[in-house]
């Protein structure tokens, strides 16, 4: 086998469609085991916008606890990380912000937001607090919304947007500009972008191979054990079938 290369690669829209399908669960087994990422499960992080499914490229944003000589040196208005950050985003991506974990503060509201939805982005994902959600809801930025709790109030006085387009934390886990993150009602998974192409396709194959299994057991009248977790002999045999 050859050696798995590390470097960032742009993810296909095929790919994404394709992760649609499958449950984070599955998916983050297989980069856990497969892949070799100890924490790619966003912790506590969670759905707002219910029955949506997310599978979009990371666009990042970093925010830190404000400073005066931070505040200083971070850009403004037309300038400010926040709106360079959604500028990168677009069909098949997804704003990802480091917000530390600090679920009463805002990453932004919807008027900051429209330029997500003029982009045509797919979503925001934050480890911090989400505000206005019912008017994105009622004016329909078709935004899906991953965070870590709603919020009336701004990002200040526990943080300002300071850095985009950087490797980030969210959740606890690594997140890195162009990795894929893969959301549905369990929560937010990472897969770095090199591991895509593999990982959606091993995932495709448990969930068939899973399917396969229940149907067995279903048609025998079995206790699920007879055949699950799978041994490599039901796997064969899938394989042979399939």
């Amino acid at each position: 086998m050859s050696e798995r290369s590390y470097e960032p690669v742009e993810v296909s829209q095929e790919i994404l469609d394709r992760f649609k399908k499958l449950p984070v669960a599955t998916i983050w087994s297989c980069v856990h085991k497969d892949a070799g990422v100890p924490l790619p499960f966003l912790e506590k992080v969670f759905l707002w916008t219910k029955g949506e499914r997310l599978a979009a490229r990371a666009r990042t944003l970093r925010f830190l606890p404000p400073r005066p000589d931070l505040n200083a040196n971070v850009k403004c208005g037309e300038d400010a990380p926040e709106y360079q950050a959604m500028s990168r985003c677009g069909p098949g991506d997804v704003l990802v912000a480091d917000m530390i974990g600090k679920p009463q503060a805002c990453i932004f509201g919807d008027v900051k937001a429209m330029q997500l939805k003029m982009n045509n982005a797919d979503g925001i994902v934050t480890d911090g607090g989400i505000r206005d959600l019912d008017v994105m809801k009622e004016e329909n930025y078709g935004l899906i919304i991953y965070a870590k709790g709603r919020t009336p109030y701004g990002s200040t006085p526990w943080l300002v947007p300071a850095e985009e387009n950087i490797d980030i934390q969210c959740g606890g886990a690594l997140v890195r500009p162009g990795d894929v993150m893969v959301g549905d009602g369990d929560g937010v998974v990472v897969i770095p972008s090199w591991f895509a192409a593999e990982c959606v396709g091993l995932v495709e194959e448990h969930e068939g191979l899973e399917s396969y299994i229940k149907e067995k057991i279903q048609l025998e009248r079995v206790v699920p054990g007879k055949y699950y977790p799978p041994t490599p002999e039901v796997l064969e045999e899938y394989r042979t079938k399939k």
